[in-house]
């Protein structure tokens, strides 16, 4: 497994903490003679590997913790509540014609389908494509004689991790997943979106660790 290599700098940092802890970014940056805003991303890289933690109000300290690479010690500990986004959502009942319309308006790939609040399954553009290309009558077929249903539809919790929803996403070959909520009634297990996982969740998870202070924010 790969890891953070340190910097000569953060080398510093680490004896100053170890030293001094806990100790606030205004006084290693008194000590180095730099600014705050310059020892920023220092600081970031630190906490995200798990050799700093940051403390509120408090400081920094030392975490004794081996330092893991950023994939296997920080985006496990995201959860999937806190990348999810908002599902597109249309009835069973709906025409295909009219959930292409609602698909290319809300501009994305992949369509849940609901029945009554729960969900009975998906339906992605290429799906819309196949159904085209064999001439069907899209204003007379309702989404639930073309879907996806459940149980076959690949989901995540809002309690599972950023690391499990990606690796999902690879290993079923889709864009996207509904992210779920189970209840039971007398008589079967109800299912009901509360959000969805895509490619494009993940990478924005991607870039907001790369931005400045995120991990440190991450970690209080």
């Amino acid at each position: 497994m790969n890891t953070i290599k340190i910097s000569p700098r953060q080398e510093q940092i680490i004896e100053l903490v170890k030293e001094s802890q806990p100790i606030t970014s205004e006084q290693l940056a008194e000590k180095l003679n730099v600014t705050r805003a310059a020892l920023r991303p220092d600081l970031s890289a630190l906490t995200m590997t798990g050799v700093l933690e940051a403390k509120p109000k408090v400081g920094y300290i030392f975490s004794q913790k081996p330092s893991y690479s950023l994939i296997h010690e920080f985006v496990r500990n995201i959860k999937v509540e806190a990348i999810m986004s908002k599902p597109v959502v249309v009835e069973e009942s709906s025409m295909v014609y009219d959930a292409i319309v609602h698909l290319f308006l809300n501009d994305v790939g992949t369509m849940f389908v609901e029945n009554n609040g729960a969900l009975t399954g998906a339906v992605s553009r290429k799906d819309f494509i196949k159904m085209a290309m064999g001439g069907t009558d899209m204003h007379k077929v309702p989404v639930g004689m073309m879907m996806t249903r459940m149980p076959n539809i690949i989901y995540v919790t809002k309690e599972d991790n950023a690391y499990t929803a990606a690796q999902k996403i690879i290993e079923h070959e889709v864009d996207c997943l509904p992210v779920l909520e189970k209840t039971s009634s007398e008589t079967k297990d109800i299912y009901k979106i509360v959000g969805k996982v895509s490619k494009t969740n993940i990478t924005k998870l991607f870039v907001a660790m790369g931005e400045s202070g995120f991990a440190e924010k991450a970690g209080k």
